[in-house]
């Protein structure tokens, strides 16, 4: 999944491109409303009010006015015309300094599932395979496969991004909404049964101490 981080201050943009970098994310940064505007499409934004140049409310509505991308309005304003004029410009969320970076991929997660993103609209490929997330159906070479709910989640988060190494936190987390390891090893039992029924065991590959990816 792809972030971008509209922050001018140093010290806030690089602790948090870091930690959202070691969860698996794919992190770019705009220190000003310009760079935002002309940055390539992520698949949600992380957003600044306080910009050296544009007002981020600016950039907010400039933003939602060309893109359904997800919008996480990230600052020190918390007043409450501030959260209702970034809301009803089209924000998704609204995060006040000081977070915490675990409350704050959780939000992300949640914009990303409930929104109306391209994430959640597009048809996501990786060679034969199909997934079409609105619908909620999976196909390799025509074939169409029968998954059960957890199945079909656990596909197309691995599918969003085919190629890239996906951390078992990750998983757990859009998928099962939690972050516990169980001695069940839920995820493993999960890929064993996907790998069955892709009929290619090789599409999804183990990274040893990270978690899974599947293959481009």
């Amino acid at each position: 999944m792809r972030v971008l981080i509209v922050e001018d201050e140093d010290a806030i943009a690089e602790p948090l491109a870091e930690g959202l970098r070691r969860d698996g994310f794919q992190v770019e940064r705009a220190a000003t409303g310009a760079a935002a505007l002309e940055a390539s499409d992520p698949d949600v934004v992380l957003l600044d009010l306080r910009l050296p140049d544009i007002d981020g409310i600016d950039v907010c509505r400039r933003l939602r006015e060309r893109s359904d991308v997800p919008i996480i309005v990230v600052t020190a304003r918390g007043e409450e015309a501030d959260r209702v004029v970034g809301l009803e410009l089209g924000a998704d969320d609204y995060v006040v300094k000081p977070f915490g970076l675990r409350e704050l991929i959780a939000r992300i997660r949640a914009v990303t599932r409930r929104g109306p993103g391209r994430d959640r609209t597009r048809v996501l490929r990786a060679g034969e395979l199909e997934v079409d997330v609105r619908a909620r159906r999976a196909r390799v070479a025509e074939r169409e496969l029968e998954l059960t709910p957890k199945e079909f989640d656990l596909l197309a988060a691995l599918a969003r991004d085919p190629g890239a190494a996906v951390t078992r936190r990750r998983l757990l987390e859009e998928v099962w909404d939690t972050a516990w390891y169980g001695s069940a090893k839920t995820i493993d039992v999960h890929i064993a049964a996907l790998r069955r029924k892709l009929g290619d065991p090789n599409l999804i590959e183990t990274v040893r101490g990270v978690g899974f990816r599947l293959r481009s």
